[in-house]
């Protein structure tokens, strides 16, 4: 009898993306994101995505000084991998946003395949209370003006500075052409199989959330790839977990947390990240197939383990 499926389920506990005053759940402090984390593996993530923030008014802080409390933490009290953002926030230069990847020498750490429109404004008046930090609307407003900036050589620089750590990628595809610009990369031997492809659904600026818009994603993904890549989805906001759904039923692994969305349910906030996964378990399990470990990731994405990271 064939044993089921093992999915990666990838738990993005804070992100740069909310806000503070959007949810009291938001882990800001490095205690927080630290209990996040372990929480998160704890309820069945194998990997934990990792930003930093603030401690005093919870703004993206992309200094390695940042990170290094709540990841050693962390590599203490979990077997968890630890993926480390190199994308930061829209408003770093790539330089900066590198740092933590570079200094701290990840298993994993993500990398944004192209240059967007990143709208984030639409979330203000979903926000019916006051901002309780000054930073907050001004920062989600300019994301009208802006973007997030993410050229070939900005891409090439960060696989050049991260080339001798050992370090995979979580590489984020925000559309179509995010997939061929990755395909130039790995042509280019820069990038090495097997590939971690996260594909994100529902950003304002990349590809929406429609059934076929993730169909396309991954049979794009089959043509350009074949069998040397691993698929792994999320969905930002209410689509979180009808997008993994579909996405596990097409043979993907799962990126959940409050990155991604704070929400649990209609108009309900998740109260953890935990609680997402446990939400994402359910469906993994109702489908017959089983939750990936930490050493079971480390296996299937070829990670150089735990022991050989710079923290």
């Amino acid at each position: 009898m064939a044993k089921p499926r093992k999915v990666i389920i990838t738990c993005a506990v804070t992100g740069a993306i909310h806000t503070p005053s959007m949810s009291p759940h938001l882990p800001i402090t490095a205690q927080e994101i630290a209990d996040a984390a372990i929480g998160a593996a704890e309820a069945g993530a194998a990997v934990v995505h990792l930003h930093a923030r603030n401690p005093q008014d919870g703004r993206p802080d992309q200094t390695p000084e940042a990170f290094l409390p709540f990841v050693k933490v962390i590599k203490q009290r979990s077997n968890v991998v630890i993926n480390l953002t190199s994308g930061g926030s829209p408003t770093m230069m790539v330089e900066e946003r590198v740092r933590p990847a570079e200094v701290l020498k990840p298993e994993v750490a993500s990398l944004n395949m192209g240059t967007m429109n990143f709208g984030l404004y639409p979330m203000i008046p979903r926000y019916k209370g006051k901002f309780k930090y000054d930073w907050e609307e001004p920062y989600l407003e300019n994301s009208k003006k802006g973007m997030f900036k993410n050229t070939l050589a900005d891409i090439e620089f960060i696989l050049t500075t991260c080339a001798e750590n050992g370090t995979r990628f979580e590489v984020e595809c925000y559309d179509i052409g995010h997939l061929y610009t990755l395909k130039h990369f790995l042509d280019r031997g820069l990038i090495k199989k097997p590939l971690f492809i996260q594909s994100v659904f529902g950003i304002l600026g990349g590809i929406g959330t429609h059934p076929e818009d993730i169909i396309m994603m991954k049979r794009t993904a089959d043509r350009l790839f074949g069998e040397d890549y691993h698929w792994s989805v999320l969905g930002a906001g209410g689509a979180q977990m009808r997008v993994a759904a579909q996405a596990l039923a097409m043979g993907g692994n799962v990126r959940v947390g409050l990155e991604d969305s704070l929400w649990i349910g209609a108009g309900k906030l998740a109260e953890s990240n935990a609680q997402q996964v446990t939400q994402v378990r359910k469906i993994i399990e109702g489908l017959g197939l089983e939750v990936a470990s930490p050493d079971d990731a480390r296996e299937i994405l070829s990670l150089k383990g735990g022991d050989k990271v710079a923290f």
